[in-house]
């Protein structure tokens, strides 16, 4: 099978970006963003992670004629019915901020103590081979944790400020990033991903 030399990141962020490729430091495949062909952003209107993360998949292999990766994740607390699961990042409002989802996150659980703030991140990471791929690859993460009272810690991003990992006694924004990304639920997917890549491309030395 031809191995692509160029995959397409389905993200803006070039932390991303440079933590895929060096998981893929050892194959001969580069992972470059969206952004260097001038995509936009793909409409995220479907129920789960994993039907989201194929849209913006097949949105920008559909643009750029190659092969994508897309991820979609969010945060998922049983208590509060999964909320706010797939709209994590315009929980509050369709112009939400950070600092107003965790304000709602933690209003909705005020009155709520214990084990039942048990939460999870979840991340739906695919590949496709071309837009119309009808069997794309398929990798997740979670990572469990419980939403903490107040935000705590100044790293990360998102929810990580309330998210307090019981084993290691502290939240996710109080650990450095090479930390964060050994337990987190991307770091998980992304290295199931690219385990999955390396077996379909494997490496043919002369």
């Amino acid at each position: 099978m031809t191995v692509p030399s160029r995959i397409i990141l389905a993200s803006n962020n070039p932390g991303k970006i440079d933590e895929i490729n060096r998981m893929l430091r050892n194959t001969e495949i580069h992972v470059i963003s969206q952004s260097e062909f001038g995509i936009g952003e793909a409409v995220e209107d479907k129920p789960t992670f994993v039907e989201n993360a194929l849209i913006k998949a097949r949105h920008a292999s559909a643009a750029s004629g190659l092969p994508a990766i897309a991820d979609d994740s969010g945060l998922v607390v049983d208590a509060i019915g999964g909320e706010p699961g797939v709209i994590s990042s315009r929980y509050s409002d369709p112009g939400a901020n950070d600092e107003r989802n965790i304000a709602k996150l933690l209003g909705k659980l005020e009155l709520i103590e214990g084990s039942a703030r048990d939460c999870r991140f979840r991340c739906l990471m695919v590949y496709v081979r071309h837009c119309d791929d009808a069997s794309p690859l398929i990798a997740d993460g979670t990572l469990h944790g419980r939403v903490h009272h107040r935000a705590q810690g100044s790293y990360g991003f998102g929810y990580d400020p309330v998210v307090w990992i019981p084993e290691l006694e502290c939240t996710l924004a109080e650990l450095s990033t090479n930390e964060k990304n050994k337990i987190s639920h991307r770091g998980k997917a992304l290295r199931s991903m690219v385990e999955q890549l390396i077996k379909e491309y494997p490496r043919h030395d002369p």
